[in-house]
């Protein structure tokens, strides 16, 4: 059993941490790139020439950055197909299959609360942007997944209205008490290319998660099919 999981979460992890790297090179980092320009003071939204704050920075193409940016998203995609086959293999121990289907439910709710739910408090940002506290950010960050994916399972697998009603207060809790947040709001990117950032993130963060539970259940089911 230790193997089956430790040998579909590598090849379903590395698989999505591969996609998950093309979509950053693609859609990610140029913006990531063009940020810094304006972080650097290379590029300014309130100037003399407000139009050169438009021309995007595709920054070519670099070794050691780029094979770093594979090889640590493998690596943490990898980690999360650990945590995830381990909630599927515990729910199949309980009468629910594992299947490319299902495991494509999985993929989305793990996106839903390791980046999805977060994002609602705390979108993501680009370099220079002003924010709160990072131990603060950090703890808020950790309790929102941990409440999110309580309450997704309590959700997926609770048999009364209790533990319904108990899912729908760790999901809004977060919410309600709030993210840390700055007490200014400030940063040299214009908004409108940090807008564009998080939409990107989240976007390509639901294809990569969508596509890591389709792999962990294809890999699973066809492991035990085998065995």
């Amino acid at each position: 059993m230790f193997s089956k999981v430790v040998v579909s979460a590598l090849i379903a992890g590395f698989g999505a941490g591969l996609f998950a790297a093309v979509l950053q090179f693609a859609f990610v980092q140029p913006i990531l790139l063009h940020a810094e320009l304006f972080e650097t003071g290379v590029l300014t939204h309130f100037g003399a020439d407000p139009s050169a704050a438009h021309v995007a920075h595709e920054g070519g193409i670099d070794i050691m950055r780029d094979g770093l940016s594979i090889m640590f998203s493998a690596l943490i995609y990898v980690g999360y197909a650990l945590m995830l086959l381990a909630l599927m293999v515990f729910a199949e121990e309980r009468g629910q299959p594992i299947t490319a289907r299902t495991g494509l439910i999985w993929g989305i709710a793990g996106w839903i609360a390791v980046q999805m739910a977060p994002a609602f408090g705390l979108a993501p940002e680009l370099p220079g942007m002003n924010a709160a506290d990072v131990d603060a950010r950090q703890i808020w960050w950790f309790a929102t997944v941990a409440a999110t994916g309580l309450g997704l399972w309590f959700i997926a697998f609770g048999r009364n209205w209790a533990m319904w009603g108990v899912a729908i207060i760790l999901l809004a809790a977060p919410h309600i008490i709030g993210a840390p947040m700055p007490d200014t709001l400030t940063g040299p990117a214009p908004p409108e290319l940090g807008a564009e950032f998080a939409a990107r993130a989240i976007g390509t963060g639901l294809a990569v998660w969508a596509l890591l539970g389709l792999l962990l259940g294809a890999v699973w089911s066809k492991n035990l099919g085998e065995a």
